[in-house]
């Protein structure tokens, strides 16, 4: 009697000091491991974090280290934290030129640059879609063209048409294609920035040929036309006489780096399920300065915000681990074009048809504390998990208000997503993409000291909590039917 006694007290003591998913998650998040590592990660002295320098190694470190600290193993493949491989380096020309009739284009961007010395006619042609070659000769001549479309102008969306405006003159014969772009200062700036700079691109494997349907030695331009100035008077010229001297770019191979770690799941079965919870560390480095002088891309919301949710996962699951295991990637390269994550899926530490979610954290920056955005929330069954975590600590769970903006195939959950795992992106909280998301979007002044830490905590155990309920949660998620990913993830796992 006495023995049923004492398992009957054990038992009741046990359920009592049992934790729930929420205290755990209270016992390891706080404000000042966040700002520790947001802090660190933004610092002037990383120079922006970009992929192929010392400081994005630095940055590498600092979270392979975080991983080590918390008892995270190792990359089951190497031994180590690091995902290492090579990407191609490629050195734009400093300086080109550009003139029609006699007039010189000075602010210029060769977006696809490639050694052309070109003098001769030129064509205008409207926007350059097939409706404008219409009965057109271009054969041997420099194609001219307003960006966009007649409903799409702005820059995002111009550069969307890139592949079919290239490939449409290419067919035609031309020689070269130039768009004149309408925007603003602050836009052709990034512009700049992201295109005169150094560019990195996937190293191709095994002979593989390319895949860009022989673009590489076609030269593409854009130029500034403020107001549409330049293009009004060159479609009303009868005859168009176009001048170019662009150099040849420069290549090299450089070494960079994924940062991965694991914690096993406690479930003899679960545990054979993986839940990925990854973000990208690296950002845009040093570029044009901003009003007061500044020129390093700090990078403190995009995506030191990003990289610390995966760290805070990290630490509260190598503590308290779930039933489902749990694979960290800490993605490269993001910023030159979604690298690292095209490299991981390509390369997988472990087999993919494992891999049940991935919960992607990217970040622009917000403009509303009382929500968490999730890119992609409604699309997967973990929506009621994540709303219910979200909702926990305060704050309203929300789908993308932007999706004008594509941002569901902007960020490394995109690469994910097509090879059929459910894979939305857990974001600051923003009502509109505007005011302070694009304040600080890809600008200098997006310093660590500039955030409000106490929206912070709140949001980062959201995010920990909503990985527990994922992971602990007896039904495997999925895509909600009808989904654009649907068959690929039923292919997947069917396999």
């Amino acid at each position: 009697m006495k023995k049923i006694i004492f398992i009957l007290f054990a038992f009741s003591v046990s359920v009592v000091f049992a934790q729930t998913d929420k205290e755990k998650v209270l016992e390891t998040i706080s404000k000042n491991n966040i700002e520790g590592h947001i802090y660190f990660l933004a610092d002037d002295l990383l120079k922006g974090r970009e992929t192929g320098t010392a400081e994005n190694k630095i940055a590498a470190a600092y979270l392979a280290n975080s991983f080590r600290r918390y008892g995270v193993k190792p990359n089951p493949k190497t031994g180590t934290y690091y995902q290492e491989f090579q990407l191609k380096k490629v050195i734009p020309p400093r300086k080109n030129t550009f003139s029609i009739n006699g007039t010189e284009y000075k602010d210029n961007v060769a977006i696809q640059p490639t050694l052309t010395e070109f003098k001769g006619e030129a064509i205008f042609l409207g926007h350059g879609l097939e409706s404008d070659y219409e009965n057109a000769n271009v054969d041997g001549k420099l194609v001219v063209v307003k960006a966009g479309s007649p409903t799409s102008k702005d820059a995002r969306q111009a550069f969307g048409f890139k592949d079919e405006k290239i490939q449409l003159a290419r067919k035609a014969g031309a020689k070269g294609l130039v768009e004149f772009i309408d925007t603003d200062d602050n836009i052709w700036g990034f512009i700049e920035h992201n295109f005169t700079g150094v560019r990195l691109e996937m190293v191709k494997e095994n002979n593989s040929q390319d895949n860009d349907q022989g673009t590489d030695d076609f030269l593409y331009m854009w130029a500034l036309d403020k107001g549409g100035i330049h293009t009004g008077k060159l479609e009303k010229s009868p005859k168009l006489t176009g001048a170019l001297l662009v150099g040849a770019p420069r290549t090299e191979l450089i070494t960079t780096q994924n940062v991965i770690g694991v914690v096993e799941g406690t479930d003899p079965k679960l545990k054979n399920e993986y839940i990925i919870y990854s973000a990208h560390y690296d950002h845009v480095g040093v570029g044009t300065p901003d009003e007061t002088g500044d020129n390093i891309y700090n990078g403190a919301r995009d995506n030191a915000v990003g990289a610390t949710t995966v760290l805070s996962m990290a630490e509260n699951l190598a503590k308290y681990p779930t039933k489902r295991s749990a694979l960290f990637i800490l993605f490269t390269g993001e910023e030159k074009g979604l690298l690292g994550s095209n490299y991981y899926v390509e390369h997988p530490v472990l087999p993919l048809n494992q891999m049940v979610f991935c919960f992607n954290s990217d970040n622009a920056g917000y403009n509303n504390t009382a929500l968490a955005t999730i890119i992609g929330l409604d699309r997967t069954t973990a929506s009621e998990n994540i709303k219910n975590a979200v909702k926990e600590f305060g704050l309203k769970a929300t789908d993308d208000p932007a999706p004008e903006q594509g941002l569901f195939d902007r960020s490394d959950n995109v690469h994910f997503a097509a090879k059929g795992i459910p894979a939305p992106t857990f974001s600051l909280g923003f009502s509109s993409f505007d005011g302070d998301v694009t304040k600080y979007y890809h600008r200098p002044g997006d310093h660590a000291d500039s955030l409000d830490y106490e929206y912070l905590e709140k949001f980062f155990r959201a995010y920990v909590l909503a990985g527990r309920l994922i992971a602990n949660d007896p039904v495997t998620p999925f895509w909600k039917k009808g989904d654009k990913y649907e068959e690929a993830g039923e292919r997947l796992y069917n396999e």
